[in-house]
């Protein structure tokens, strides 16, 4: 009589993940190196369209911080936005602190808008926010003019 052979490993039917998970781990780092490289920068064209103004509270006082391109900042206190008269003026970042931590002071209910020269490089406008917000300045509304002007 013959016998059938006895195997001595039976078979499996299970699956080897062993090397998925190597592949796994391979695109994992992949993804870990190039994520940061592609987060570089976005070139943004902005449409040119007039926003809406912003609901202001009639019982505030407003004033306009303007940055000239000169580096230099003026500004007016008053009962609504006037970017064309000047209440006052600093030549100096420093200087402009403290004048307008001085109308601060002398008024508690301030609404603080900031415009720039479109000659102004950006870093200007944001030291001139960074300055206000180490005053406690912390709402500044920023003021654009419409394409059409």
């Amino acid at each position: 009589m013959l016998r059938k052979p006895v195997a001595k490993h039976a078979l499996k039917a299970e699956m080897n993940v062993v090397p998925y998970i190597d592949v796994m781990l391979v695109l994992l780092v992949i993804f870990m190196v190039t994520a940061p490289l592609l987060v570089q920068g976005v070139k943004l064209e902005l449409p040119k369209v007039a926003a809406e103004a912003l609901p202001t509270d009639s019982q505030k006082t407003i004033l306009t911080l303007s940055v000239v391109a000169d580096g230099s900042y003026y500004w007016n206190v008053g009962s609504e936005v006037d970017i064309q008269s000047r209440s006052d003026q600093a030549v100096s970042l420093d200087d402009m602190v403290e004048k307008i931590e001085q109308i601060k002071q002398q008024n508690d209910k301030l609404l603080f808008f900031i415009r720039g020269d479109k000659a102004t490089d950006y870093a200007s406008v944001v030291k001139a926010i960074a300055a206000l917000q180490q005053v406690g300045i912390d709402d500044v509304g920023l003021i654009t003019e419409s394409p059409d002007a």
